[in-house]
Formats: structure tokens, sequence, C-alpha cells
């Protein structure tokens, strides 16, 4: 009998099921996620190791060029009050075009500029089309009171957001941060571009604007002129700005200044989102402004030779069209914050505490500092005469936890870090109208990079990539082990985290025990850095790009001994010993 024949069938049956479990939807997840004991049949459980947990204030950071920005106001009982704003470069779509204000032989010199609307979608999902043809949709990414109305002004901003850090020759870009709101506001324009009904104050597009999950439906003569052609478009924030203003920035521009975006970003320096709020709780979303812009729909004439006409004639119909301008270019995230939670100003007050609690808030909030295995190193390996290992007195740069790991010689099958959720602390999980992060991030704070348990998760979920690597973990769950489903506003009762691989690499490759950070997460594929304006002493220089992006905060147990033990931060191991120890 062929062996390599019998098994080739075997091993691309196992591989396709491996390929398939990766494919999983979210919501049959959770018992590869978190596990129970009872998995892990004859494997030896250990909670013992050391791990100590502490608070770290983020304070001001770098909120440039974000993926996606707040926008609103969000009100969190266990911290206080997030109130975010927003500033953004434009630039141009077509870059010198050619309006036919210039040409002095068309019948009506200057065009006529209709409207100016801006537009940008909202992270939303839609649902089944009804008989009248209308879209149901459901707003994603949306924090506090559904609907709660607001102001919201634009102004044009005369600060300039450059590309280039001239305080260092030009070499590395130009960082601009959260606390800079204050700043933009003094430099603006004080028009109100978004002015529609302004004066009447009942316009949703400016004094009470909300975030609007209806879809937009536009009603317009066809070509023939008679029958009417509905388009409907997916919810956004569709504004319409002051035409006059756009008409001479765009239309009427002095000569030059739409010949590049270069030229074009110093003549307009961009647009200031404002936002105020009355309400004690407020709303907040977040937003992709990239994926914005702002259409300026104009009539002009065409000059149309009369044909057969003798002397050559011309007629100049009045046409529609359409100029772009897209929000793209430098952006900043501005965030005003309100922290009036008495124990979580005193836990920042205190970050070389042993924490009891920890204070995981996103943007210039806060995050976590983890020490495993402890500091104590009085001990040494050493091969005796038999050619095992053993210890000896004398330190030798590694925990002594770790050494005796390696002794005696566990083969780790798993480590899991498990954050409980503190369902006591006041309004956090009482109040209904409080979103939990749907995400914490554990990483390597010491060299700012993944842990290797991150870095070789490839696991991916088409229908929610929030959940990809979903085996490393860290996605919120209940106390079944089920995931969490915040569409269905269900909550949860911790974090699990994998990393069976650090641990690995600290006892096989003799990897340096990092220090480890965490935070909460807005987008778990973004695993760039952003810089904090005054670090001090502490060795957080750098914050996660995923953290800085969500306004999203949590109050987790922490690893003190006043823990109840249940609920108490640890280092849970799995492992088995090797035969050669035995």
């Amino acid at each position: 009998m062929n062996i390599k024949s019998f098994l080739q069938p075997i091993l691309l049956g196992l591989i396709a099921i491996l390929l398939t479990s990766c494919d999983k939807d979210f919501d049959e997840l959770g018992t590869d996620i978190v596990g129970n004991a009872n998995d892990h049949f004859d494997l030896t459980r250990d909670v013992s190791k050391s791990v100590k947990a502490y608070n770290q204030p983020i304070g001001t950071v770098a909120s440039n060029n974000l993926p996606v920005n707040p926008l609103g106001s969000y009100y969190n009982p266990a911290f206080g009050t997030t109130q975010a704003n927003f500033v953004t470069q434009v630039e141009l779509a077509t870059v010198n075009p050619v309006f036919n204000n210039t040409d002095t032989e068309l019948y009506e010199k200057l065009p006529k500029l209709d409207s100016v609307v801006l537009d940008i979608p909202y992270f939303n999902r839609a649902g089944t089309v009804g008989t009248d043809g209308v879209t149901p949709y459901t707003l994603d990414s949306i924090y506090g009171v559904n609907e709660t109305k607001f102001k919201l002004h634009i102004y044009e901003s005369k600060y300039y957001l450059r590309d280039l850090d001239p305080d260092q020759a030009l070499a590395e870009q130009q960082l601009f941060y959260t606390d800079k709101d204050a700043e933009i506001d003094a430099n603006k324009n004080p028009q109100i571009l978004n002015d529609t009904l302004l004066s009447a104050g009942t316009s949703a597009e400016n004094e009470q604007f909300f975030f609007d999950k209806r879809e937009h439906k536009t009603t317009k003569m066809g070509d023939d002129g008679v029958t009417p052609v509905v388009t409907r478009s997916v919810p956004s924030m569709r504004l319409h700005l002051n035409r006059a203003y756009f008409y001479n920035l765009i239309l009427n521009a002095p000569s030059g200044k739409l010949s590049s975006n270069s030229v074009f970003k110093d003549y307009f320096r961009g647009l200031y989102f404002k936002t105020e709020t009355a309400a004690a709780e407020g709303n907040m979303a977040m937003l992709n402004f990239k994926a914005g812009k702002i259409t300026l729909f104009y009539k002009e004439d065409k000059k149309t030779a009369v044909v057969g006409s003798n002397p050559l004639t011309y007629t100049y119909p009045r046409v529609n069209k359409t100029y772009v301008l897209n929000l793209t270019g430098n952006t900043v995230s501005l965030l005003n914050n309100s922290f009036d939670n008495s124990n979580y100003l005193t836990a920042m007050a205190n970050p070389t505490l042993e924490a009891e609690k920890l204070y995981l808030k996103g943007g210039s909030g806060s995050m976590a500092v983890i020490d495993l295995f402890g500091s104590t190193d009085v001990k040494k390996t050493i091969t005796n005469s038999l050619g095992k290992l053993e210890l000896a007195d004398g330190s030798n740069g590694v925990s002594d936890e770790l050494d005796e790991i390696k002794v005696n010689s566990w083969l780790i099958n798993e480590a899991n870090l498990t954050f409980y959720i503190d369902h006591e602390a006041p309004g956090l999980m009482q109040n209904t109208k409080t979103r939990e992060p749907n995400r914490v991030y554990l990483y390597d704070l010491t060299h700012k990079k993944p842990l290797i348990d991150y870095t070789t998760d490839f696991t991916t979920n088409g229908a929610y990539p929030k959940y990809n690597k979903y085996i490393y973990g860290g996605i919120f769950a209940k106390e079944d082990g089920t995931l969490v489903n915040q569409r269905k506003d269900e909550k949860g009762t911790y974090y699990k985290i994998r990393i069976t691989n650090h641990v690995r690499n600290l006892l096989l490759n003799d990897s340096t025990n990092v220090k480890l950070g965490l935070v909460v997460s807005e987008n778990i594929s973004n695993i760039g850095f952003l810089k904090r304006k005054s670090p001090g002493s502490d060795a957080v220089i750098q914050v996660p790009t995923m953290s800085v992006m969500s306004p999203l905060g949590t109050i987790l147990y922490g690893s003190s001994p006043a823990v109840i033990e249940s609920k108490r931060l640890k280092l849970e191991i799995y492992y088995t010993k090797s035969k050669q120890s035995n």
C-alpha cells in the first residue's frame, strides 16, 4: 500500500477544516476564545505567577491624520465628559479648473451657483428594503443617547496645518495634539458656513443637528424634462453651505489660487467643525471624514454653434455642472475632557501604586501598565553534572519565576490574561446608555510594538472586521464565554487576551521580559503609535493609534490583593511537563 497516497487526502481534509474554522461568524467564536479549564483535559493550570498592574494617565497626545475621528459629546459617569471637535484641510478634486467667467463672448458671463453640499457618510448597516422602496438603516459607532440634538457649526479655519516640522529640519511629520482646540477656535473666520435657516434657530443642519439614520432621497427631472428621477443614498452628514462664500472662494477665486493643491491649501486652510451640547449625556459619532466631500452645483453657459447658420451664430444654453472638493489633507482630532469622577482622578494621581481598579479611557485618557513574573532575581540557572538545569544562588538578569519554570521543564500549552469588568462601578455597567469598548489591546510597551501572539494571528471575520485576530482576543465576552453583540446592547463580563507565544518566547528564546501596555481599541488592525505631548519620566512615550481614536472607557479589576480573588487579574498558564523532567 502507498502510505503517501493514503495520507494525502487525510492531510488535505485537516487543512480544509482548519481553513474553514478561521471563517466563522463572530456569534460562533466564543468557545474558541474563552474556553474554560474543563476544556484542557489533563493539562495543569497555574495562576500563581506574579502579575502587577498600574494605572497610567495618557494626557495630551498627537492626533493628526487618524483613520477615523470622533465628533460630538459623550458622557461616561466613570470618567466624565469628552467633547470632540475636528479640523481638516480641503483639497481640489481637479486642479486648475476653468469656469466660464473669463470668456467675454459668452452670453451670460458668470456661472450661477445653485447649492453647495457637504456630505460625510456614517458607518451603517442596511436593513431590508420596504415595499415603499425605503431602506431602513442602523448607524454604527454612535455613542451616547441616540439622536440627541446639539449645535454643529462649521467655519473656515485660518490655522495652517503644515506637513513637516521646521523644528526637525523639515525631516519629520509635523505633530498636532488633542489640546489644539482653543488655538484652532481662535484662528477661524467667524462666519458660520452651514447657515441654512440659522436665523429661525430650528435647523437640523446647525443649531439642532443630530446623527440622522434615515436614507437620503433626491428627486429631479430627467433629461426629458418630464419624468422624475429618484436617487437614494446612505445616511450621512449632509449640510448645505453658504453659497456666496463658496462662489467667491472657488468660482471667483483670484488668479492662480486653484493652480495646485499646495497653493490652494495655503489660500484656503481648511474647515473647522465645532460642536456644543446642552444635553447631560450628549451624542458622539466616529466618522471617516476623508470619505467626505463638498460638491458645488452650478450652471454655466455652453457656447454652441447653430448648425447651418450663415453667418455663423451661437446659442448659449445653460448646463448643469459640478465641482468637488475633498476632505483630504492633514487633519487633527480636537478633544476637550472634563474628568469629574473623583475615583478616576485619584487613580491617575497614583501611577506607581499597584492598582485595585484599572481605568482605561481612549483619546487623551488613560491606560494600564502590566508587569509579569515579578522582578525578584536572586537565583540563576546552571547545568548540573547530569546535564539538567537547576537553580543556584546569584542573579542572571532573568526573573526567578521564569528560571523556576525552565528548571521544572514546563511545556506551555496556553497562557492568558483575563481582565474582569468592575460591575459595581457607579453608573458604568448599570447605565444602559454607557458603551463598553468592544475590545482591549495588549502590546509590548517597552519596544512600542505588537506582541507575537498578535502578529502571528491571521484569523479574520468578514462580517465584522473589528473581530479580526480573534484567537489573540481581547474581545468583550459574557460570563458563559460567548462574545458580546453590542448591536443588541448586550453587556459583558471580561476581556481575555492570549499571550501563549509571548510566554514561550520568554522561556525558549530568552526574550526580554518587557512591560506590557493595555488600552481600549477602536480598530484592531491599526498598529501605529502616536506621541504623547508630555511623557514625563515614565516609559509611556507613545500610545497606540487605535486607542487615541476611541472615545470609550472601562474599569477593570486590577492585581491588588484587595481585589476579590475571583475577579483579580491573574496570569493563567496551562502546561505539561517534559518527560525529561520526570
